[in-house]
């Protein structure tokens, strides 16, 4: 591993830029364009649920658990998976991710029962389990510490845009191919939104370079300038070494209840999206699409400014916190305005642009002292743990609803869940994370 240079070493900062400007522009688009299918293909169940629950029968609850039942089979494989990636390689590995989910997500077109519903939304959270936490481990070989927040920011846009462009597509899919060929428009969107990924895994085997110095796209200066900055970078972080040093280290499962608060909102909203704005009292598929896609532009704005704004002061604590409340205050606004679709939409935009901001912010905090070894385990320990979230959060709300017949109750519990991830970040070492 290279030294850290000297102050007269040290390459002007302007060549550095234009150096990492170009790492941006080679990496970041296709890792971004590789998450949108990845999410769209993990939450378009969303937007099967407005046909496939009445032609399978499944109750608000049964959704809900099979929903969350995705991240049981991404919390059990997330550990392993991001160990072998680190192994055998980010190109391999992420290939196969790719590959594999879309193979599990076009399967779902053939589903008849709670059963099969079920076991595929297993198989499908393991078959995609590594994909998120292996690309923040991917970028901590690429970019140090200071220009992370602004990398992974704009990795997560996908998110946002997943729900922008997925969400009306998903909705134009249902209506336009309902019953042909026999199949209902759920079926069809598995299939034809499944395809992409198994394409892109493939072009990835050819595209994703393993490491910096395998990067022929970068001159030899280049890799030296990029090496030395993640060199200098990993002299501040504070655990390395084996996988069980990130298991006894306290900060990690700290991370974890933060990020744990956080996904509770996430997932709420991608899985809940359409039911929200149906519940609003609109019919159409694709006018439920179109309108659910706006919380996404507004996150996808927010999760941008938020980015750079950190990157730019270099201060992660407080970047965090304000988002996080920015969501609680959402989704309390949102259980009061559930009967109007202009009022729900604002709030829901609100809570979007809240929750979503927050997971792109928060992962600047354990990569800041993670690092070799401990790094891919922390991470997908962090990343797995948080996750379960993901389970909680849709069978609350499918729980709840059939219990009242209403989504305002699930509202508050997870403006609390904000709110008290709000408080967790405050206890974070200012010194550690804002660097």
């Amino acid at each position: 591993m290279s030294l850290p240079m000297t102050a007269a070493e040290a390459p002007d900062l302007a060549r550095e830029n234009v150096v990492f400007r170009k790492v941006v522009r080679r990496i970041v688009p296709f890792l971004v364009l590789c998450y949108v299918f990845s999410y769209l293909d993990r939450v378009n169940v969303g937007f099967a649920k407005l046909q496939m629950s009445d032609d399978l029968g499944l109750s608000e609850a049964a959704y809900g658990l099979g929903a969350g039942l995705f991240f049981i089979g991404y919390f059990l494989f997330e550990v392993p998976s991001n160990l072998m990636l680190q192994r055998i390689g980010a190109r391999t590995w992420i290939a196969r991710i790719m590959i594999t989910w879309g193979l599990v997500s076009a399967s779902f077109m053939f589903v008849t029962n709670e059963v099969m519903f079920y076991a595929l939304r297993f198989l499908l959270g393991a078959a995609e389990a590594g994909f998120y936490p292996g690309v923040i481990l991917y970028c901590t070989y690429w970019f140090p510490s200071h220009r992370r927040a602004r990398v992974i920011a704009m990795f997560m846009s996908a998110i946002p845009v997943a729900g922008i462009f997925g969400n009306p597509l998903s909705g134009w899919i249902m209506d336009r191919f309902q019953g042909v060929n026999g199949w209902q428009g759920w079926q069809w969107m598995f299939l034809l939104e499944a395809i992409p990924a198994v394409i892109i895994g493939v072009v990835t085997l050819f595209y994703l370079d393993n490491d910096v110095r395998g990067a022929k796209w970068l001159t030899e200066d280049e890799k030296a300038v990029v090496e030395r900055a993640i060199a200098d970078d990993v002299a501040h972080q504070t655990v390395h070494g084996r996988v069980w040093d990130a298991f006894r280290e306290p900060r990690v499962w700290l991370m974890c209840l933060i990020y744990f608060c956080f996904v509770m909102g996430q997932y709420a909203l991608t899985f809940w999206m359409p039911t929200f704005v149906k519940g609003t009292g609109i019919e159409s598929n694709l006018t439920i699409g179109v309108l659910s896609a706006v919380p996404f532009l507004a996150a996808l704005v927010a999760m941008n400014l938020f980015g750079r704004s950190a990157d730019k002061r270099r201060e992660r604590r407080w970047h965090l916190v304000v988002p996080s409340l920015m969501g609680a205050v959402g989704f309390s606004l949102a259980a009061g305005w559930s009967g109007s679709t202009v009022l729900s939409l604002v709030a829901l935009s609100f809570a979007a642009a809240g929750v979503l901001t927050c997971a792109p912010l928060f992962w600047s905090l354990p990569t800041a002292f993670l690092g070799g070894t401990a790094a891919a385990a922390g991470l997908a320990v962090i990343n797995s743990v948080g996750n379960l979230a993901g389970f909680v959060s849709p069978y609350m709300i499918g729980a709840i609803k059939d219990a009242t017949g209403s989504t305002s109750l699930p509202m508050y519990v997870l403006a609390l869940s904000l709110v008290v991830g709000a408080g967790a970040v405050l206890t974070t070492k200012k010194q550690v994370v804002n660097r």
